[in-house]
């Protein structure tokens, strides 16, 4: 009895173990916007999702956010429980979903290795478990209803049992309400069913459970609030260029490069043995890494991802098509490039690792990648720490003045808790209110007068870097490059409260190329002349002979055609424009000689990847002056 129990409970006490350093990790990443969720289910408990907030400057809905809605109901219960956000208690819960997945993989690897235990500790110490597994996003209930889902229903099949079917099919379920990538659940299951009991017809209700949970979400969405989350994400997604053609490469050779760290290099290295055809392509594909990034660490990374792929392709059966269809699927459906999407494949490459490599070898791996993850963790824990500590030194400033937020993640949640706002895009912060920004991320653009009140660099201790302000790692979004990790000592981020104060207007007639008109340049106006929707200029009024005047060229690729002059915030002008062409608003000047906000806005904007700004129209010149002919 001890030796059949005696394996789980150790799994799940190493599970337990990963977490416990890390209890008190603060608030990080997309945490934040599955909070605005489980704060709006206090309210609404069947419609999380119905929650507004700020995103990247613009009020957003969180229906079109790319997770169905279980991860914000299952903070909402915490919450509610709870009475609010606790680091603590709230990880202390999430632990659970790390300890599930760990025996679903120990109950997997039974079946399909000789040395379970050992490819349970090689899922263990994959990097994106043990650092995403500290955080409250989505990824690790879906990973744990993955993972139960498949261990069910390889029981089930074998098994007979209508029962364990039904769990198989409860998990899978829930995995379609906590990420869109359930879908590749269906296809990964039917390869299992087809091959051992493909006339078992209850079985495949199990097999579609994850799209029916998929569907059946967008089905009440649409007839509760008249919207399917999935039309209004892929506008989302159109608006922000998530899905462009450009990102979608990148992500997809961030993919492969995480791909070839989900286990040791060491051991990846071990798992195509005897044949040269996997490393001739591994070789290829290093050396075209290697043109567009020379540096060892994104080649070797991409070789490696290629051999995993090459394994996977040798491998027959289940294990072999687990990995290379949630691949394929993971290139066509994610843009970001994240290493956490890659975790329901932590586990059949743990599997293909203990069946090449032998157990001094695999523990080799295990320990060489325990050590670097937990040191990720460990960074990680710093970076996020260190936005919780600036917030609370700030505290009482914010007590005493409007605060606005320039930034997003922990430092925006922590910052709100004590009083700040977000930020909107086009939003002018008036004078003796504070703006936090960080610079590492600070959505909103603006031009305005500061002093500086106080300053962090967030710089952890050890020389690894998951993301910074200046590095290449691709680890949690692929914007900055497309490296695995980073061995560097830089800092992560470096944050910013600044007062406003009060700006001096010097010129009557501003270009945005003007160095010297940078001071006066508020907001939504770039020095290429390009504008946002709203651009807005502080100028010194000449005598009243002088017409304020506004000259701009709508290019061929702008949509808009409607300009609106306003005045401090009163419509002076309004014109629409055939097309294509140089055109000016002028109107007469009847105000005195004191400074004045000058404001073009246009009814339409677009974007030009992979420029990623919303553009209106070209503005060659805003200013008081005599009208000449353009």
């Amino acid at each position: 009895m001890v030796k059949r129990v005696g394996p789980w409970i150790v799994i799940a006490v190493l599970a337990f173990a990963l977490r416990l350093p890390f209890l008190n990790q603060a608030i990080q990443g997309d945490d934040l916007y599955y909070l605005y969720g489980a704060q709006h289910a206090q309210i609404d408990p069947l419609h999380p999702h119905n929650a507004r907030f700020y995103f990247l400057g613009d009020r957003v809905d969180m229906r079109g956010n790319s997770h169905p809605p279980l991860n914000a109901w299952l903070l909402g219960a915490l919450l509610a429980i709870c009475g609010d956000v606790g680091e603590v208690p709230f990880h202390l819960a999430y632990a659970l979903f790390s300890i599930a997945a760990a025996l679903a993989m120990y109950s997997i690897a039974r079946r399909f290795c000789e040395r379970p235990v050992q490819a349970t500790l090689l899922f263990l110490a994959v990097p994106a478990f043990v650092v995403n597994g500290n955080s409250l996003e989505s990824d690790l209930p879906f990973l744990a209803f993955w993972m139960v889902a498949v261990a069910a229903f390889l029981s089930a099949v074998d098994s007979d049992s209508r029962a364990i079917l039904a769990l198989s099919g409860v998990a899978g379920f829930l995995a379609g309400l906590a990420a869109y990538q359930a879908i590749l659940l269906a296809p990964i299951l039917a390869v299992v069913l087809w091959a051992k009991r493909r006339d078992w017809a209850i079985g495949w209700t199990a097999v579609l459970a994850a799209p029916i949970a998929i569907g059946a979400w967008q089905l009440f969405e649409r007839a509760t609030t008249g919207q399917f989350p999935a039309l209004m994400l892929a506008d989302y997604m159109k608006s922000y260029s998530f899905q462009a053609p450009w990102q979608k490469l990148r992500s997809a050779a961030a993919l492969v490069v995480h791909l070839g760290w989900v286990v040791s290099p060491l051991i990846v290295m071990k798992m195509t043995r005897g044949s040269k055809l996997p490393w001739i392509a591994a070789l290829a594909a290093a050396t075209g890494a290697a043109l567009y990034d020379p540096h060892p660490l994104f080649w070797v990374s991409i070789g490696c991802g290629v051999l995993v792929l090459i394994a996977a392709a040798r491998a027959r059966g289940f294990i072999g098509a687990w990995l290379l269809i949630f691949a394929a699927g993971a290139g066509l459906v994610f843009f970001a490039g994240s290493a956490r999407y890659l975790l329901p494949l932590a586990a059949p490459v743990a599997i293909l690792a203990v069946r090449a490599c032998s157990t001094k070898f695999v523990m080799i791996g295990f320990v060489l990648q325990i050590g670097l993850s937990l040191g990720f963790a460990i960074v990680n824990y710093q970076h996020w720490a260190g936005y919780r500590d600036f917030a609370a030194s700030l505290a009482p400033q914010v007590k005493q003045h409007r605060t606005w937020i320039d930034a997003e993640w922990g430092l925006r949640f922590y910052l709100e808790s004590e009083g700040a706002l977000p930020l909107a895009r086009n939003q002018t912060p008036r004078p003796r209110e504070i703006v936090v920004s960080s610079e590492l991320f600070r959505p909103v653009e603006f031009n305005a007068a500061i002093a500086p009140l106080a300053s962090l660099e967030i710089r952890p201790s050890i020389p690894l870097r998951l993301i910074s302000i200046d590095g290449k790692s691709a680890y949690s979004v692929v914007g900055r490059g497309i490296w695995p990790f980073e061995f560097s000592s830089a800092p992560i981020d470096r944050v910013r409260a600044e007062l406003v104060i009060e700006r001096k207007a010097t010129l009557s007639y501003i270009t945005p190329g003007d160095p010297a008109a940078r001071e006066q340049i508020v907001s939504g106006l770039y020095p290429d002349g390009w504008m946002s929707e709203r651009a807005t200029v502080l100028l010194k009024p000449l005598d009243p002979r002088t017409p304020l005047r506004a000259e701009f060229e709508i290019e061929k690729q702008s949509t808009a055609r409607r300009v609106q002059l306003l005045v401090e915030g009163t419509l002076v002008a309004e014109e629409t424009f055939p097309g294509p062409g140089a055109y000016q608003i002028v109107v007469p000047w009847t105000g005195g000689n004191q400074p004045v906000t000058v404001t073009l806005v246009v009814d339409k904007t677009f974007t030009a990847p992979p420029d990623e700004r919303k553009l209106g129209i070209m503005v060659r010149a805003i200013g008081f002056r005599g009208v000449v002919p353009l």
